[in-house]
């Protein structure tokens, strides 16, 4: 039976202890067991238990602050790994803790399951690869020890005497060959540093008249020409009557070691999966560009980069496949920068490249570029094409910040910025960005209580037949009633809830409240028809999601085909397999499958073929300006010859106008919504749609009649 490994959370927000045992529970590197206090003191007492794994401590806590609480940590339990939890403002001391030991920090702000799960799992790899190294270099010294020391031996006049059976395997030369040879010609020695000749060992020995060390960095040049690194010591051999008859050099091989030592400096400033320098190593070399910059009056730039949408890969394909898209990541990026840059990746999917000494900061709008360019081709990840794509956000010294903890927090912020604005994008920070940037933390937070504050509502929005007028399909759609905001438009929350991994709970939500207000439309005797629900990427690629529709239904009582989804192209064709998967699975079920916003994502039309979509909905951007003679009018026109001919209902969305309803009506569009007909109303204004249902009601209808 594995050990399960402990993981001690010292926090008093609770909330964080919420997301720290989600993340225990969840994290596939363990076993892993949470457990969770609020004080230094509770938290000492049970260090003084032992058995713990790694420690999780916050620098705020009620009785202890700052770098004092992970002194006093690091004093209880010497060796045990420790990441600290800090503000904003706490930067400067979270890395301080870096530099005496802490292995990481996380920031309160970006606090959530998903990123204590992330410091899990990097913790749990630094661990593994550094009881590799030491396993390895305890193999090392078992070894050396075993086979011994090389003893050589010469007399006063530094001809060699004696070599023993190592020595003579390390020189190449045989005892017998080698005696009365000069000590140069057998025993070569130089500095592996400068390439010069080392002092000779046995004349120092015998000039001081005791024990000397050979020369740091000493390399031994064998018989074929080989190289070793060896050390040791030489010492001066006495006859009885204490005159110095020659001297002994005792050395062994080191090389091993040498190059352990260097590996595990390297490890230390290294990223395990990519290589690349880690946070530290960033830090340092960003500092040392600073300085130049400020001597050579250049500029410096940071690129804060991370990838769109790389959590459905983790979700769906699994963590083994999300390493090594990870890692053709990162060699994308080595390859669009100069060799005096640095790429450098923070953890999970965040990488910082460092450009140093640039001449104006919109240079580095070159690189950006350049880098969004190279992520375009499919990564090939275990016979899979994978596309993605990542959003960067850009500071300049000395413009942005005059140090590195804050050029990264700027392009950090800037880099959200390019996020909210479309994805697969750049931005340079601007001091605005900050103000917008707690702005988004504040809705973020908020968001989280939501569901638990039953803020969160649905409104019905009628979809109408162009034939009959009957109403013949409903869309639900969340709102989000603010106590003190009022209503919060989806646009301003929605973004953000995909970002946070909060659309998951918020999805769920939805579908079961959506479920379950039809069938109480059902058993109050309405007509009632369909209901279409949009389904996030993030929650059509989470691993339960089938299931948890499944449970959903079979728990309200809803007859499967009343169930819509609508998804976008863009989240069908991320991962072709998947979906196909996926969506056969619902497919069997009964559900129903909408295209959202027709026309705007992928590009190749053969997923209508390939996948078992029922319902194409034409974008309303196409809707709006249609008229006969133009483009978008075309454009309309040939999508639903299209649909028709491949046996699909087409829904126009966004339809205001009279003269809209004609032209579909001419195209032969099956159905339409918008406010011509209806905006989305509550439940119980919709139910009174439900009793009418005809078109001499719906096609009269204003946006005003029924309030919202």
């Amino acid at each position: 039976m594995i050990e399960k490994r402990i993981l001690l959370l010292l926090d008093d927000n609770p909330t964080h202890a919420e997301f720290f045992q989600e993340a225990v529970l969840s994290a596939d590197d363990g076993p892993f067991e949470g457990e969770s206090v609020s004080t230094i003191s509770r938290g000492l007492e049970r260090l003084h238990k032992k058995g713990i794994w790694a420690i999780f401590a916050s620098l705020s806590l009620p009785d202890s602050e700052g770098l004092d609480t992970f002194a006093k940590l690091q004093q209880a339990a010497p060796g045990v790994p420790m990441l600290v939890i800090c503000g904003a403002d706490q930067r400067g001391i979270a890395v301080e803790a870096m530099r005496r030991g802490a292995k990481d920090y996380l920031l309160e702000e970006h606090i959530d399951t998903y990123s204590f799960a992330r410091a899990i799992r990097n913790m749990a790899e630094r661990r593994s690869a550094e009881e590799v190294l030491f396993t390895e270099k305890e193999r090392a010294s078992v070894t050396l020890n075993s086979i011994g020391d090389a003893v050589l031996s010469t007399d006063i006049s530094g001809n060699v005497t004696y070599l023993n059976v190592v020595a003579e395997q390390m020189t190449g030369w045989s005892c017998q060959e080698a005696q009365g040879k000069p000590l140069k010609e057998v025993f070569q020695i130089i500095d592996g540093a400068t390439r010069e000749p080392s002092t000779d060992p046995m004349e120092l020995a015998i000039e001081t008249r005791k024990t000397v060390g050979l020369s740091a960095n000493c390399v031994l040049i064998r018989r074929d020409r080989t190289e070793i690194s060896i050390e040791d010591s030489a010492a001066p051999i006495h006859d009885r009557s204490g005159s110095i008859t020659g001297a002994v050099i005792v050395f062994h091989d080191v090389g091993m070691s040498r190059a352990i030592t260097e590996e595990m400096a390297r490890l230390a400033q290294h990223d395990g999966l990519t290589d690349l320098p880690n946070r530290m190593l960033l830090t340092d070399r960003l500092n040392q560009a600073i300085a130049r910059a400020r001597r050579n009056g250049t500029r410096v730039a940071v690129m804060y980069l991370d990838l769109d949408g790389f959590k459905h890969i983790n979700d769906s394909l699994g963590h083994a496949a999300g390493d090594k898209m990870l890692q053709s990541v990162a060699a994308r990026l080595v390859s669009c920068v100069r060799s005096s840059d640095t790429v450098s990746r923070l953890g999970g999917d965040e990488f910082v490249v460092l450009l140093s000494e640039i001449s104006h900061a919109a240079d580095a709008s070159i690189t950006a570029r350049k880098i969004l360019t190279a992520l375009i081709p499919p990564h090939l990840v275990d016979d899979t094409n994978l596309h993605i794509t990542l959003s960067i956000g850009l500071s300049a010294y000395p413009d942005d910040g005059n140090d590195a903890e804050t050029l990264i927090k700027n392009a950090d912020t800037a880099m959200y910025q390019a996020k909210e604005t479309g994805r697969n994008n750049y931005r340079f920070y601007t001091k605005e960005m900050n103000v917008r940037s707690m702005e988004r933390q504040a809705v973020e937070a908020e968001l989280c209580l939501a569901l638990e504050r039953k803020e969160l509502v649905l409104h019905y929005q009628p979809k109408v037949s162009l034939e009959t007028g009957e109403i013949t399909g409903i869309e639900a759609l969340v709102r989000w009633v603010h106590p003190e905001r009022g209503l919060v438009p989806p646009a301003q929350f929605i973004p953000i809830a995909e970002d946070s991994g909060l659309i998951l709970p918020i999805g769920k939500w939805v579908l079961r409240e959506a479920c379950r207000q039809v069938k109480e439309w059902i058993d109050a005797g309405l007509h009632v028809v369909p209901v279409s629900i949009n389904v996030s990427s993030l929650e059509f690629r989470s691993g339960d999601f089938v299931e948890g529709l499944r449970v959903i239904l079979k728990e309200v009582g809803l007859d499967p085909s009343y169930l819509e989804l609508e998804l976008t192209e863009t989240a069908l064709m991320q991962h072709v397999e998947s979906t196909t998967s996926v969506l056969g699975a619902l497919k069997s079920i009964g559900v129903r499958f909408a295209v959202d916003d027709f026309g705007t994502g992928y590009s190749s039309l053969s997923y209508l073929k390939k996948f078992p979509i029922d319902t194409l909905k034409i974008d309303r951007s196409f809707v709006q300006d249609i008229r006969p003679d133009t483009d978008d009018a075309t454009l309309v026109s040939a999508v639903i010859t299209m649909a028709k001919s491949l046996k699909k209902c087409v829904i126009a969305e966004g339809v205001e106008s009279e003269d809209q309803i004609k032209f579909l009506q001419s195209c032969g569009c099956d159905q339409a919504q918008g406010f011509y007909f209806s905006r989305a109303l509550a439940p119980e204004y919709f139910a009174k749609l439900l009793e009418i249902g005809k078109s001499s009601f719906l096609f009269s209808l204003k946006s005003h009649a029924l309030p919202a």
